[in-house]
């Protein structure tokens, strides 16, 4: 499982026209869940990205998480992180999870999330979503976990 995170100062999702998921101060993370990904690639991820110190502290170092900071989480689907870009000028999107998979493994991560962390909003799977944010930094982290016996 795919997540790509942004610390941010506001982000907000748009869905024809109507904000469907806004936060202020936190992390916006774009969610992928690829072939093979189970619940426990979503939970890995997760602990991660919600204990992760990508916040300033009062010496200006990266020494707070989301949780230490009750910063808002903005977690929008987004399958294209799976793409394989190795070959041609067109990517592929084979690694993906097949649609069913990558929504029932969001709305699991979406779960879990709010189970976990207060200020929880989304995106909308299979939507044509339009996203802004403010980057702040930017401050931008790449994670991903790969399924048990895999070898990517």
């Amino acid at each position: 499982m795919i997540g790509l995170l942004q610390r941010v100062s506001e982000a907000a999702v748009r869905v024809d026209g109507a904000t469907v998921g806004a936060i202020g101060p936190g992390l916006l993370v774009l969610l992928c869940a690829e072939k093979g990904d189970t619940e426990r690639e979503a939970d890995l991820l997760l602990t991660k990205l919600l204990g992760y110190r990508v916040f300033s502290d009062e010496a200006g170092k990266m020494n707070r998480s989301l949780a230490d900071v009750n910063g808002g989480l903005l977690l929008v689907p987004q399958f294209t992180l799976a793409a394989d870009t190795k070959s041609g000028t067109r990517p592929s999107f084979t690694p993906a999870a097949a649609p069913e998979d990558g929504r029932r493994l969001f709305d699991y991560a979406v779960r879990q999330a709010q189970a976990r962390h207060g200020q929880v909003e989304t995106g909308v799977f299979g939507a044509d979503m339009k996203v802004s944010l403010i980057n702040d930094g930017p401050v931008t982290f790449w994670l991903r976990f790969d399924p048990v016996g895999t070898s990517r």
